[in-house]
């Protein structure tokens, strides 16, 4: 990748290099919301670059709520404001340098909810969580189901309740079965966990009927985000037979507010796992499609130090966002710009590198220990959850910086 250098100061550790310049929606204080490109620790203020004529964009449309209308716009527009501001970043003469108005810094505002969220769909791609998650609760040697290695498995999950990085979650309240009981109880989740995923956003939408190939599956992805699935077990356990998750599930999920473009994470792309058996020809993909990002999770006590308990990575994944996408619509489902369709936990294949506390405490049987001397099963009330993830390669950084999460204690 050519080394580009910018006239502004950017922290040389920072997940907004200028490779990288994700959209996000922001206010300042007692803005209202607007369109930005993140930059180091600063934004660039998009209606306020527009209003000046150095893009060419109606001001209009990075004045909205949400990122939709512009996604709309498509890739050659979207495409081109970027790299356009990566221009005036890079021009040793631009005139930005004249308008430091429009470079407005994080510290001074609030971020929001990148796009309006139409349908979420989470599916369940990593062989690793799956596998651990099958020894725990059924057949050791026969964790995965029959379908597992021909299908992506997924779930329509709900999508007003994701929420922007900060939000914070109550503990949700459910029937449980308590072990050796003959009857649920109704009570807060004594089980509640985290799900370290990915996210990606659709950017076109489809016409009912129609099926997205594997290969023009990139042409519908706009951009991806960090994803925390929070998860209450006991719940999904008792419910989950025979539909799958519904209120273990649709309490909350949050993600980080910054949309990494696919075009930006184009150099990290990495093979994928060898899948055996070989998959039916609509699955079939060319080139690499997995990505190499590096994710972590830390824990973080009430007035704590936060402590890292899970290092992953995103490249880990058995099925990837092209097989998703064409198997999601392949009966003609379709989609609309700003739909969030997840990874599903990503896990890798050591204790270090589990996605949740359910596979990092083995179901309960192995607490954790936190720097203050506390222990962890699962996540207690107050607890916050932090997930950050970057890709970095030949000294080049593209980061999605933070989701994080703290837990209220139930009504």
């Amino acid at each position: 990748m050519k080394k580009l250098t910018s006239w502004l100061d950017i922290p040389a550790d920072s997940d907004f290099s200028i490779y990288n310049l994700p959209f996000g929606i922001f206010s300042k204080k007692k803005g209202k919301t607007r369109a930005g490109i993140a930059i180091g620790n600063h934004i660039v203020d998009l209606a306020a670059l527009a209003e000046a004529e150095l893009i060419d964009v109606s001001p209009f449309v990075f004045r909205q709520s949400t990122l939709n209308e512009f996604i709309g716009l498509g890739k050659e527009v979207t495409n081109k404001v970027r790299l356009d501001v990566q221009g005036l970043l890079i021009d040793a003469d631009s005139p930005l340098k004249k308008k430091p108005e429009i470079l407005v810094p994080q510290a001074d505002v609030q971020m929001h909810l990148p796009v309006h969220i139409g349908d979420y769909t989470d599916f369940y791609s990593s062989i690793e969580h799956a596998t651990n998650v099958g020894k725990m609760f059924r057949d050791p040697e026969n964790a995965l189901l029959p379908n597992w290695r021909h299908i992506p498995v997924g779930y329509h999950g709900r999508a007003s309740s994701i929420v922007v990085s900060g939000t914070p979650i109550k503990r949700p309240k459910g029937q449980l079965m308590p072990k050796d009981a003959t009857a649920p109880v109704f009570k807060p989740s004594g089980r509640l966990d985290f799900e370290l995923e990915m996210g990606f956003i659709t950017g076109k939408n489809t016409q009912l009927g129609t099926s997205i190939g594997t290969k023009e599956a990139e042409d519908y992805i706009f951009g991806l985000v960090l994803f925390n699935d929070w998860s209450a077990r006991d719940i999904q356990k008792w419910e989950y037979v025979p539909l799958g998750p519904f209120l273990g599930k649709n309490f909350g999920s949050s993600i980080s507010p910054w949309i990494v473009t696919i075009e930006a994470l184009e150099p990290f792309k990495v093979a994928g796992p060898k899948q055996d058996p070989e998959v039916l020809p609509y699955l079939k993909y060319e080139g690499n499609q997995n990505y190499d990002v590096q994710l972590e999770v830390a824990l973080q006590p009430e007035n704590g130090e936060e402590q890292t308990v899970s290092s992953s990575n995103f490249k880990y994944m058995y099925w990837n966002m092209a097989q998703q996408l064409a198997h999601h619509t392949i009966n003609g489902c379709n989609i609309h710009i700003g739909d969030v369709m997840a990874s599903g936990t990503i896990s890798g294949k050591d204790e270090s590198s589990y996605g949740s506390m359910l596979e990092i405490s083995w179901g309960g049987s192995k607490p954790i220990t936190l720097k203050d001397g506390s222990t962890r099963t699962f996540i207690e009330d107050n607890d916050t959850v932090i997930m950050r993830g970057f890709a970095e390669k030949d000294g080049i950084k593209v980061g999605f910086g933070e989701v994080r999460g703290t837990i209220l204690p139930a009504d």
